[in-house]
């Protein structure tokens, strides 16, 4: 793809994506267009060499692969994670107040609160219905247009807004959906989702049995600045470097041994069936050892310990306003390729060795690096690459593109950084020695 065509295909994909689960969707029609097959996991897997996979877990997590003609020896590993900080509807979310219905939240990760106010806001998620057959089933769906805002109070009636004040998850930011009039009572949840399932997806005489539902930004990704150098969209991190990797893993050879895992919940922890923490790398890691006919504790160790993974998430580029709040020395800037992220206490997994790696990685494939580690008077976060060193053994890297506005609701990275990264990642998937 071209320079252009590639943004305009990342835009299309976070469009697709305002959650998860239909992250995972996309990447999973997007990889099959792609020639790679569905797994089950709860079947028997009979595996190809040469051919490509993935399979899915808990709606939010994905794995994705292709097999070598000869013998696995190595996987050349990318991991990444679907979620990202937003705002999760409660299950009983109806609340009035002053003749106004308001839904009920809580805050889903680390989200920056002040950049949700005044803006359009959609619902999206997932729902369990129970169908005109008596079946259970789970149904994807998103009501693409702006559906409800959180109003600012104006600023004479809080003359001190501007000086920092907390804002209160519980009070203070429920989204504002519908006005009653004289004597209505509010619609519940399960009749505006009937409505809206009927309307979307043409589903009649069903019950809502449960849900998990988030609203998101339903302004679309833009490309800004006075030579279009910037990207701004919602959920960059981290579903930049879930597009990045999937792309790498669909536009390799298919020569080696290569992986792609997009983790959900890294954003709370990663605990959970589709976290880093949890063990969905790892059995699949176990069942393609097995299927080179080498099963076994010893054959699957080999295995990891002959890999290499490069767990992708954004780094925070230097704020032209905020220069103090970065090291004088390490700087990353938008448009100036990825970010290799140290840390001196494994918040980062990053090692000389690895870092090695995707140096020569870069210079081989013609693309600019960049170096970040935090001030040391300031604590850094943390990603899926330490949390599945630490589960699998597998040697390991963090990297990311720089971004600004990290977990706000609209975050802005670098227009030319995705192609970079591709790059770099595509080169990866390709190499034949990984030491």
């Amino acid at each position: 793809m071209s320079h252009s065509s590639t943004i305009t295909d990342l835009f299309d994909f976070l469009k697709c994506s305002p959650t998860p689960w239909h992250a995972v969707e996309e990447m999973a029609s997007r990889l099959e267009s792609a020639g790679f097959r569905a797994l089950d996991e709860t079947q028997p897997w009979q595996l190809v060499p040469g051919k490509r996979y993935y399979c899915t877990r808990a709606g939010g997590a994905l794995v994705a692969f292709q097999l070598p003609e000869g013998p696995l020896e190595a996987l050349r590993m990318v991991g990444a994670h679907t979620d990202s900080p937003a705002l999760r509807l409660k299950p009983q979310p109806v609340q009035m107040s002053a003749d106004w219905m308001r839904l009920g939240v809580e805050v889903y990760g680390g989200a920056l609160l002040a950049p949700w106010f005044d803006r359009d806001l959609a619902i999206a998620g997932r729902v369990y219905l129970r169908d005109d057959q008596g079946g259970l089933r789970e149904q994807l769906f998103k009501v693409d247009r702006p559906v409800a805002v959180i109003p600012s109070l104006a600023i004479h009636l809080d003359r001190d807004v501007n000086q920092g004040k907390a804002l209160n998850a519980q009070t203070q930011m429920a989204p504002v959906v519908w006005q009653a009039g004289s004597g209505q009572a509010p619609p519940s949840i399960e009749s505006l989702l009937k409505r809206w399932l009927r309307d979307q997806h043409g589903l009649e005489d069903i019950g809502i049995v449960d849900y998990e539902l988030s609203f998101y930004d339903a302004q679309p990704a833009s490309r800004l600045g006075l030579e279009g150098e910037m990207i701004s969209g919602a959920r960059l991190d981290n579903l930049l470097s879930c597009y990045c990797g999937m792309r790498a893993l669909m536009e390799s050879d298919g020569s080696q041994g290569a992986l792609f895992v997009a983790n959900d919940h890294e954003e709370i922890g990663s605990g959970s069936t589709g976290g880093a923490q949890g063990t969905l790398l790892g059995d699949v890691v176990s069942r393609l050892a097995e299927a080179q006919g080498t099963g076994g504790a010893e054959a699957r160790i080999r295995l990891l310990q002959s890999s290499r993974l490069i767990s992708c998430d954004n780094a925070h580029a230097v704020h032209p306003n905020y220069l103090d709040k970065h090291d004088a020395r390490h700087q990353p800037a938008l448009n100036r390729g990825p970010v290799i992220k140290v840390n001196v206490s494994q918040r980062y997994a990053t090692n000389a060795a690895t870092g090695a790696l995707f140096r020569e990685l870069c210079r081989e494939a013609d693309v600019p690096v960049q170096t970040f580690v935090s001030r040391a008077d300031m604590p850094c976060g943390t990603t899926i690459g330490p949390l599945t060193a630490t589960r699998t053994g597998v040697p390991t890297l963090d990297i990311g593109l720089a971004q600004w506005a990290m977990h706000s609701i609209r975050e802005t990275a670098g227009a030319h950084d995705p192609d970079y990264l591709i790059r770099a990642l595509t080169a990866f998937c390709n190499r034949e020695q990984l030491v």
